[in-house]
């Protein structure tokens, strides 16, 4: 196996957001590319990652293979590397064996796992809402949310999308019309609301860093997806559970 970055910002960047939600990952790598499903040690969120093999400058795969990583020690490796580094991946004596190679060559190893938990699986969810946006929309409505409570409601109807929150005296709300800035498509005339964590949350629109745009999929007291894409390179997707009302 070796895998070769001529820009390591998009997955460098992705390690990171996903490292604030999974302590220890399995990376899959195959001959289409590098794969992680992880959840999070409560099980309230689920990451799926996708980098193609189209992303990288080189891609020599023999055989698919597993890798299990220390996910704090790798982005703490990546943070090393510089915007004109070549970053070269390659598994040695058992580690994943970093090089960064530009006026020097640096070379970092970082052990690899015994993983023997089960390889996650992506449930199969159904969506009547899709609303596409501008990824910086998204994150201004949480953190307009932040302000104000722990959860936030997501409210979908045809031609509006709305993000809400209330705490014990203040209230926010962050309205979004069917029109430029937004696509809102909706399989039910109905109304459509869900709860979650904006704890969470905040995590998951990190991946704005990586696409100006967002996919937010939801139904109604239903889990939340969140989708990041960049053509050709990468998919970073996020399954949030709702927040459910004990009162």
């Amino acid at each position: 196996m070796k895998l070769v970055l001529s820009d390591a910002t998009h997955f460098k960047d992705s390690i990171s957001i996903i490292s604030e939600l999974v302590n220890e990952a399995r990376f899959k790598i195959t001959k289409d590319g590098v794969e992680l499903v992880a959840m999070d040690p409560a099980n309230v969120a689920m990451v799926v990652f996708k980098f193609l093999s189209s992303g990288f400058a080189e891609y020599e795969v023999d055989v698919d293979q597993e890798l299990a990583i220390n996910l704090a020690n790798f982005k703490q490796v990546l943070r090393r590397a510089k915007g004109n580094d070549i970053v070269t991946f390659e598994v040695v004596s058992n580690k994943l064996q970093i090089q960064f190679k530009s006026d020097s060559t640096r070379t970092f190893s970082v052990p690899l796992l015994d993983f023997e938990d089960k390889p996650q699986r992506v449930p199969n969810l159904s969506f009547p809402v899709e609303i596409t946006a501008q990824s910086s929309l998204l994150s201004d409505a949480i953190e307009d949310a932040d302000v104000v409570a722990e959860s936030v409601s997501f409210v979908a109807e045809p031609e509006k999308f709305i993000v809400q929150a209330e705490g014990d005296l203040s209230k926010a709300m962050f309205e979004i019309k069917h029109g430029d800035v937004a696509k809102i498509s909706s399989q039910t005339p109905a109304k459509i609301r869900a709860k979650y964590s904006i704890e969470y949350l905040k995590k998951l629109i990190q991946g704005s860093k990586l696409s100006d745009e967002v996919s937010i999929f939801f139904n109604q007291d239903y889990p939340l997806k969140i989708e990041y894409k960049v053509v050709d390179k990468l998919l970073l997707s996020f399954i949030l559970a709702p927040r459910v009302d004990n009162d």
